[in-house]
C-alpha cells in the first residue's frame, strides 16, 4: 500500500514571528526521520501547532528553511505541497453533507485520479482503518461516533499516499476509553503504511505510548530534548523535560522498555511445566504484572520455544538503573 516513499522533515533556523512581536517559534533546527512517528510535545504557547502549519504552508514562516526530503518547502506551490501532506485535526473537518466515500475520496478527485481508482482506493482504506465500505462508505458524518469520524479523516488524510502525515492533537476531543483503542488501531496502521508522521499532542502518556521519537519544546519553540521514549524517561536533558515527563516517569519507563535477552538468571531445575512466562518481545511492564499474578516470584523469558531464563523484581530495578 505504501507507494510513496516516506521522507524526511528538516528544520533549518525556523522562525516565527507575528506582527504584534510574538515569537512563536525562536530559530528552531530539527530533523524528523523519514517513515517515523516523531511527537512535539510542550506546554500551551510552545510553537506546536504552529510548527504543523508552517510545514503545510498554512502559516508562511518568518526565516529559516525548511525541506521535505530534497525539496525546499518554501519554494514548493502552496497548493502542489499540500495535496502530498496528509492533515489531521483535533475536529476532523469532514464535509457533513458528503457521504464517508465523498469525504474519503476528496483529494484523489483534485488530482483527476479515474473513477475506478479512487473508489479502490476508498474501499482499501476504509477497510484499512476498521470501517468496511459496504457498511459505512454511504454513511453520512453525522451518522457516526466521535471515534469513527476521527478514523475517516485518518483514511481521508491517506487517500492520495501523502509522503507526509501531520496530525495536530487528532484524538483529544473523544473520551478515555475511545481514545486508546484509537491509539491502538493507530500504531497497527502505522506498521502497514510507515509514513513520515509529526504527530502534535500535550499528553506525555499519548506521545510515550505512540513515538519513535519525541521532541520536547519550551515556549518560544524552544527544543529542550528529541529523543526515544526509553531515553526521555531514563535520561531527560534537563529538570525542564524532567518535569515536563512527570514524576511517575520511572512507571512511564516500564511500558517503553523491552526485556533484557541477557544477563538473565537460569531457568530452576524444580521449575514447574506450566511456569508464568513472557515473550522476548514483551515490556517491563508486562513482565512485572505477569510476576504479580504468578507465585514464584519470577517470570521466564521466552523466545519462541526456547527460554532464555528468568527475571524477577530485582533483575527489573537492576536493568532500569543501568538506563539512567
Amino acid at each position: 500500500m505504501n507507494g510513496t516513499a516516506a521522507v524526511s522533515i528538516r528544520l533549518d533556523g525556523v522562525r516565527k514571528q507575528y506582527g504584534d512581536g510574538t515569537v512563536a517559534v525562536r530559530e528552531l533546527s530539527l530533523e524528523l526521520p523519514a517513515g517515523q512517528l516523531s511527537v512535539l510535545v510542550g506546554p500551551s504557547g510552545c510553537g506546536k501547532s504552529t510548527l504543523l502549519r508552517m510545514i503545510n504552508r498554512l502559516i508562511e514562516p518568518s526565516g529559516g528553511r525548511m525541506w521535505l526530503g530534497d525539496d525546499e518547502i518554501t519554494a514548493v506551490d502552496p497548493i502542489e505541497l499540500r495535496r502530498r501532506i496528509g492533515y489531521v485535526i483535533q475536529n476532523v473537518g469532514l464535509f457533513p453533507h458528503h457521504t464517508v466515500r465523498d469525504n474519503v475520496a476528496t483529494v484523489p478527485r483534485l488530482l483527476g485520479w479515474p473513477k475506478a481508482r479512487t473508489a479502490a482506493r476508498v474501499d482499501e482504506l476504509l477497510d484499512l482503518v476498521g470501517l468496511p465500505a459496504p457498511q459505512y462508505a454511504a454513511r453520512y458524518p453525522h451518522e457516526l461516533s466521535g471515534g469513527q469520524r476521527q478514523r475517516v479523516g485518518v483514511a481521508r488524510a491517506l487517500a492520495a499516499d501523502p509522503v507526509v502525515l501531520l496530525m495536530d492533537e487528532p484524538f483529544s476531543a473523544v473520551d478515555p476509553i475511545v481514545r486508546g483503542r484509537l491509539q491502538d488501531e493507530f500504531l497497527r496502521l502505522q506498521q502497514t503504511v510507515r509514513k513520515t508522521i509529526v504527530f502534535v499532542t500535550h499528553d506525555v502518556d499519548e506521545a510515550v505510548r505512540l513515538g519513535d521519537r519525541i521532541a520536547v519544546l519550551s515556549e518560544g519553540g524552544h527544543l529542550e530534548q528529541f529523543a526515544d521514549p526509553a531515553t526521555l524517561l531514563s535520561r531527560p536533558a534537563n529538570d525542564f523535560v524532567a518535569a515536563f515527563v512527570g514524576g511517575d516517569r520511572g512507571i512511564k519507563l516500564l511500558a517503553v522498555t523491552p526485556v533484557p535477552r541477557t544477563g538473565l538468571a537460569p531457568l530452576p531445575a524444580d521449575a514447574p511445566a506450566g511456569a508464568p512466562a513472557v515473550d522476548a518481545s514483551a515490556s517491563l511492564r508486562d513482565a512485572l504484572a505477569a510476576i504479580l499474578e504468578a507465585d514464584t516470584g519470577w517470570v521466564a523469558v521466552r523466545d519462541g520455544a526456547a527460554v532464555l531464563g528468568i527475571l524477577t523484581p530485582d533483575a527489573i530495578y537492576t536493568h532500569l538503573r543501568s538506563l539512567a
